[in-house]
């Protein structure tokens, strides 16, 4: 019983039309796809970061007081900082509304909790900025109020 092997040629030739059919299939996903589930991934993640802030404000004040820890701010006051931030900044990132100035906000909460609160989960966090600089970079894409304010301020009215 003799088995046919593939030659090298051959499986090279069909690993490079795999490649290449690969490739471009992902070059036609548009972008404005991966931007709007960028903004409702980040935007997710704080949103129910905040919601579980103020189902239970005393438990967020303690945590605020003996866990986070912030230094130079009052407990209460970055308990509140922080939950206006990931509110405003989901809310905004969601509806792709100043969807950059959204994103540079939720950097900076997410380098004060990479710096401050939980430094050895940055694998998590460098996620979230990953998503959060390619909205920064690119802004909120099609499928955004952004997008459509931009239109009306071109077309003049």
């Amino acid at each position: 019983m003799t088995t046919m092997r593939a030659s090298p040629i051959s499986f090279s030739r069909m690993t490079y039309r795999l490649h290449d059919t690969v490739v471009e299939w992902a070059s036609a996903l548009p972008l404005s796809i991966v931007q709007l589930a960028s903004r409702i991934a980040v935007a997710e993640v704080f949103w129910q970061s905040a919601q579980t802030k103020l189902a239970s404000w005393p438990v967020t004040l303690q945590l605020f007081a003996f866990e986070y820890r912030l230094p130079l701010l009052d407990p209460g006051l970055a308990a509140i900082m922080a939950t206006a931030a990931e509110l405003s900044g989901a809310a905004m990132l969601g509806l792709g509304l100043l969807a950059r100035l959204a994103s540079l906000m939720l950097l900076g909460v997410v380098s004060i909790i990479q710096i401050f609160v939980y430094p050895d989960h940055w694998a998590e966090h460098l996620m979230w900025a990953s998503l959060l600089l390619l909205i920064l970079s690119r802004g909120a894409g099609v499928f955004s109020v952004d997008h459509l304010v931009s239109r009306r301020i071109r077309a003049g009215g």
